[in-house]
This record gives structure tokens, sequence and C-alpha cells, in this order.
């Protein structure tokens, strides 16, 4: 443990070291004066966050900068704020004392210094270094985890879609590391697609790992069951069987599963308690929406899923999102929906637009995941 005596005094350091040294203390730096101090602070940064100094012994009264300015100013610097600041002073003044608490020190001793108290508020002080050094490399190691898990996460989105008679794409945004909302699809067949958005319950780390494992479910059950009513059934089915210890905690999300036979021109889809998609005929408004025919996945044991069926042609787009779309804009679901559909209407072939909507804050300051699903019908081949 490396202890930094900061002192204009040499009298004062020389008894400070000489009661450190025969306590053990070996690993000891001196610096006269605050310049000094940030002086040595830098040059054993090394780059990095860790100047090399486990623990501060700072004298209150030192000419130029005295211990409290001092003792601020580490507090203001990522590199130096999680130093413990014992101040050192000859100063009885309690309100003194108090100011130098609120500027960061988290103990002081009074001179003349006390031997026994002293060692005993520096044990103090670097068994709390030594705790929150265990915790900040725990917090690390969790970033890490997590920046990893993202690419995992992301690993599974799919890229998008540019056919002949079919594009997509997917703008989407996590609010935090890990996101709880998702997107897939899925080409059936050489005329049928089927496209997918969920929205897990919740942020962070539940949320995204309910939202893999309905990704998991759903890669494979769109290939092999692809209607809508299928699907969700499957999708009820298995979120029900997690088994949470927890009886308060439930997870469910909810979802909107469309599938597109763009030879028939017939798009069939299923809403679980989702926010609609918008269906813009030939890029006019108001376009058709796709509203919720279900209760949300994972609710109850059993769940009716009603599939509805509606046309499109050539120049039609399909919108799907998120609830998290609707954060920039005024008012409640409904107010919020129609600006959103004014919104995309005008921002049809100016994908900036949307990128800002992604990015844009949410008017009540919460944070949440954002995700939104453009697909365009082209006159192909097929169409």
């Amino acid at each position: 443990m490396n202890v930094l005596i900061v002192d204009d005094n040499a009298m004062n350091v020389m008894v400070i070291q000489e009661m450190l040294k025969r306590a053990g203390y070996n690993d000891i730096s001196i610096a006269y004066s605050a310049e000094q101090m940030f002086e040595q602070l830098k040059s054993g940064a090394n780059g990095i966050a860790d100047p090399g100094v486990d623990l501060i012994l700072l004298d209150m009264m030192m000419p130029a900068m005295d211990g409290i300015e001092a003792c601020r100013r580490l507090q203001a610097d990522s590199l130096y704020k999680d130093i413990p600041v014992i101040m050192v002073t000859a100063i009885g003044d309690s309100r003194k004392l108090a100011e130098a608490l609120d500027a960061g020190a988290i103990d002081f001793v009074t001179k003349p210094i006390n031997k026994t108290e002293l060692l005993a508020r520096i044990r103090s002080a670097l068994r709390l270094k030594r705790e929150l050094d265990w915790h900040k490399e725990r917090d690390h190691r969790v970033r890490e985890e997590l920046r990893l898990a993202r690419q995992v996460q992301e690993s599974v989105l799919p890229d998008g879609v540019d056919e002949s008679n079919v594009r997509a794409r997917a703008f989407f945004k996590a609010s935090e590391e890990l996101a709880g909302d998702l997107y897939a699809w899925h080409r059936i067949d050489q005329n049928r697609w089927a496209f997918a958005v969920i929205d897990a319950m919740g942020h962070g780390i539940s949320s995204s790992l309910v939202s893999m494992f309905i990704a998991s479910i759903l890669k494979e059950s769109m290939r092999t069951l692809w209607s809508p009513e299928r699907v969700f059934r499957e999708l009820n089915r298995r979120l029900m069987g997690l088994q949470i210890e927890d009886e308060l905690i439930h997870y469910y999300c909810t979802g909107i599963y469309v599938t597109m036979d763009l030879k028939r021109g017939k798009l069939e889809y299923a809403n679980a308690g989702h926010p609609p998609g918008l269906l813009y005929r030939g890029g006019q408004l108001p376009p058709e929406k796709l509203p919720a025919s279900s209760a949300p996945l994972g609710m109850f044991d059993t769940l009716e899923v009603v599939s509805r069926t509606i046309n499109f042609a050539p120049g039609d787009q399909l919108y799907l999102y998120t609830d998290g779309i609707l954060g920039p804009f005024h008012g409640e679901d409904e107010a919020q929906i129609e600006q959103l559909t004014a919104f995309l209407h005008q921002a049809q072939a100016d994908e900036d637009s949307v990128e800002q909507l992604i990015d844009c804050k949410p008017l009540d300051g919460r944070s949440d995941d954002r995700c939104l699903v453009r697909v365009e019908v082209l006159p192909g081949e097929n169409a």
C-alpha cells in the first residue's frame, strides 16, 4: 500500500514518515505542496486510471493551495476521486473540519499527532480502499461480460433484406448494454416472408436473457411453424415453462408477427398486446393499423391467438415497432401513435430522420429500448 504524505512542514513529514515506517508501511511518498502532490500523481498514473497511491495524508493549512481546495480538485478528477484522503490539521474549528469532509476527505487527525489514533485511521481507510478496489475490479469484469453478451445478442439479429420484391431494414438502439427488444425475419419460401418484433418486459440483464430465450425459440418456430397462431402459441408455451423461484416476478412479452405472401398480396398477422403495426398503402395516409388481437405472451397458460388477414400491393410499406419508439412524442398512447404515423409518412424516403428518432431523448426522461422495422413491397417478378 502506497501512502502519500502532503505537508509543507518538513518536520511534520519526518514525524509522520517515521511513525508509518515503524508500523510497517515502507511504501511512502512525500510532497511538500498540493501542486507537487498533483505532479507526483500525474507521473504515477501511467496514462490509466491508476495513480499508484492508495492513501493521501493531506495537511489542511498550506500556502498557495490549501488542503480543502486540493481535496476538491482530487474529487473532481476521475483518476483521483477514489483515493481516500485523511486530513491532517492543527485547527479545531468544527466548521473547517466539516468543510474538509464535504470536500471529499473521509477522515481527519489533529496535531499533535497521536500515533495510535493515526494508525487506526489509516488501517480503516486502507480497508475501505481495498474494498473499493475489489468492487471496481468486479464492476470492470461485469462491464466486460456485458459487452461480450451484447455482441452475442446483436449477432442473432438478422441483416437487412434487399430482394427484387421486398426490402426490409431495422432501426435499433438498446437503452442499456443489453436489450429486451428484438426483431427477426425469415424467408419461408420463394414468395413468403415472416417478420416479427418482440418486446420483453423490463430492462437490463433479466429482460435481455428473456429476449435471448425468445430469440432462440422464435428462430426455430419461424422455420418450422411459421404461421402467426402457431408461432405465438409456441412462444407462450415456452415462456410459461420458465421456472421462476420468486413468484412475484413474472416474465412476459408483447409482440407482433406478420407473414407476407408476395405473390398473392396477402398479409396475415397476430398481435400479442403490442403497439399496432402500420401499413401505408402506396405510402399514403392514413395507414391501416394492425392492432392487438390477443393478450401478451407468457401471462396465461392458455392463449387464444387470433390472426387476421389483409391485402397489400407493391408500393406499400409496413412498419413494426416497440413502444420505446413512442417516447419522443407528446401525450398518451393513442396520441403518440398518431404523431408517429405522421412522422413515418414524412420520413418514408429519409432514413436520417428515422435514425434521429431512434437516438433522440424521450420526453419523460425514462430510457427504453427502441426498435423499428420497415418492410417495403417492391414491384418484383412475383408481385
